[in-house]
């Protein structure tokens, strides 16, 4: 298993508590169009992957992660 696996893995474990409508979560659903996150929820969402990979995700990075795999792939560069 690969890293970016592992980490995709782990984000859609976390995912889970916050996805209220039940899809189907892939690297392509995004956050706020397939999963209808508010602002709160998104907020709540990346302290609890701050807190699982141990890193910090800015305010100008949140802005541009749209999609479940630019998320990963922001861990993924973050971790190293």
């Amino acid at each position: 298993m690969t890293d970016r696996t592992a980490i995709l893995d782990t984000l859609r474990a976390q995912i889970e508590s916050f996805n209220k409508k039940g899809i189907e979560v892939t690297e392509a659903t995004t956050f706020q169009g397939d999963l209808e996150w508010d602002s709160l929820t998104v907020m709540d969402f990346v302290a609890a992957i701050e807190d699982e990979f141990e890193i910090i995700i800015t305010m100008n990075m949140q802005a541009e992660i749209e999609t479940v795999g630019q998320l990963a792939d922001a861990v993924e560069k973050l971790k190293d």
